[in-house]
């Protein structure tokens, strides 16, 4: 029997429990589910007979050991910055493990020792990354395979709201860490356009945008992640003219956003004094010049051409000009605007969430150039099988099964970029639904 140890039961991970244990009995699996909640992993495996379920922490370095010590394999849900300390176990007790982070340096470093201890540290196995890799480099490579020179690449994805479970002005609620959605984007953006290096500097990244068009789904928009450039050398396409990776919202969210953005609101660098005293419009009005107008009227002035009534009514709607006091003591601004949009923007019961991606290629072959773009669209079935676990757990299911079966054979650091992985694992995935629909022109 393969014994497979899953260490974290959160959200992410309720469809990744779900597909190994739909398969336990067929490919005799074990599969132990580890968190510090003994109640949210005895929730997730639901008493299946071949599951096993513990509570942990994994700073218990010898409970952690022991754990370890006896699985084939361990998948990692943990926050990333914890990656590294149990793939070092993993490597010291030649265990195979999974994880759906980017690769840390931390992580890179261990390359070599793993290669020696005959495992794989698989990396980036989830939706982005891990999805966005295996389904660029399919169509990369099967360009390279016809002769064919690629001179723009351009992805998005978005983790949003299904159509029929958006019913606020900003089309958005959180379906994913809402820390990160407050954070996203800070740094500068880097990519390259038309052979020459581009950068947008965070105040200015929510007003270059793109629009992105998906059939039967409508009109979206990408702003730039932080760093396309590094993405040259994964995908093996150095001589690329045009890369830039970046991330959907629904039309009209970037310029309210980016409010936000020219306030200051987002900044997570310092705290507030007395900040659980705040109301919503003295939170509002802290990054406002002290005048005596209302604050709609101070918030117009101050933003000028950055504002229109449009985005004073989404405001207006998240309460930032109401006297509700949040009371959230020693919080910095990018706190107290997420406490508030937590309670505006939740999921509500009955709500489903929805997974979009895009890739899009221009290529030459033997003179003629080609335009493709391939899109997914994933939706969620409830609030526990959301597009976002499914997305990120069942590739690092199919990938986990893939390593045990022996098909995925390379040793050391990985990523789904080469074929020997994303070919069994974008096959599987499109018999579970999450398809990529091509279309030319």
């Amino acid at each position: 029997m393969k014994k497979i140890l899953i260490l974290g039961a959160g959200r992410s991970a309720s469809s990744l429990i779900d597909y190994l244990l739909k398969t336990a009995a067929v490919n005799n699996y074990e599969v132990t589910v580890a968190d510090t909640s003994l109640e949210l992993a005895q929730q997730k495996t639901r008493n299946h007979p071949q599951s096993r379920t513990i509570a942990l922490d994994i700073h218990d370095e010898t409970k952690t050991h022991e754990e370890i010590q006896r699985a084939d394999l361990v998948i990692s849900m943990l926050p990333a910055f914890l990656h590294p300390a149990i793939a070092k176990e993993c490597v010291k007790l030649k265990k195979h493990m999974v994880t759906a982070s980017y690769v840390s340096p931390e992580m890179k470093e261990l390359d070599e020792e793993a290669k020696r201890a005959g495992i794989i540290l698989m990396n980036e196995s989830g939706l982005d990354p891990g999805i966005d890799h295996a389904s660029a480099m399919k169509i990369i490579d099967e360009i390279k395979v016809q002769g064919g020179k690629l001179t723009v690449f351009k992805s998005y994805t978005g983790g949003l709201i299904a159509p029929e479970s958006d019913n606020n002005p900003w089309g958005y609620k959180f379906t994913w860490a809402p820390r990160n959605v407050i954070l996203a984007g800070q740094g500068t953006a880097r990519y390259l356009e038309d052979g020459k290096y581009a950068f947008i500097p965070y105040h200015k990244l929510f007003t270059r945008t793109e629009p992105i068009s998906i059939d039967g789904y409508g009109d979206f928009e990408g702003y730039a992640n932080r760093d396309s450039l590094s993405y040259r050398s994964v995908y093996g396409i150095e001589d690329v003219k045009t890369i830039l990776r970046g991330t959907l919202r629904k039309e009209g969210y970037c310029e309210a956003w980016n409010a936000f953005v020219q306030l200051g609101m987002t900044d997570d660098s310092y705290i507030i004094p007395d900040s659980e005293k705040l109301t919503n419009k003295e939170f509002l009005s802290l990054f406002l010049p002290a005048e005596k107008e209302d604050i709609e009227t101070r918030l117009l002035d101050y933003l000028g051409h950055e504002i229109n009534n449009e985005i004073l009514y989404k405001i207006e709607w998240l309460g930032l000009f109401n006297d509700t006091v949040l009371g959230i003591p020693n919080a910095s601004p990018a706190l107290m605007l997420q406490t508030l949009l937590e309670d505006k923007w939740k999921l509500n019961e009955g709500d489903i969430d929805m997974i979009v991606m895009q890739h899009q290629f221009e290529y030459e072959i033997k003179g003629k150039k080609h335009k493709l773009n391939s899109s997914l669209v994933v939706k969620g079935d409830d609030a526990i099988h959301t597009a976002m676990a499914k997305t990120v757990g069942l590739p690092v299911g199919i990938i986990t099964k893939l390593i045990l079966e022996g098909h995925i054979k390379l040793k050391g650091v990985q990523t789904p970029t080469v074929k020997e992985i994303y070919e069994p694992l974008l096959n599987e995935l499109e018999g579970l639904g999450v398809k990529f629909v091509e279309r030319e022109g």
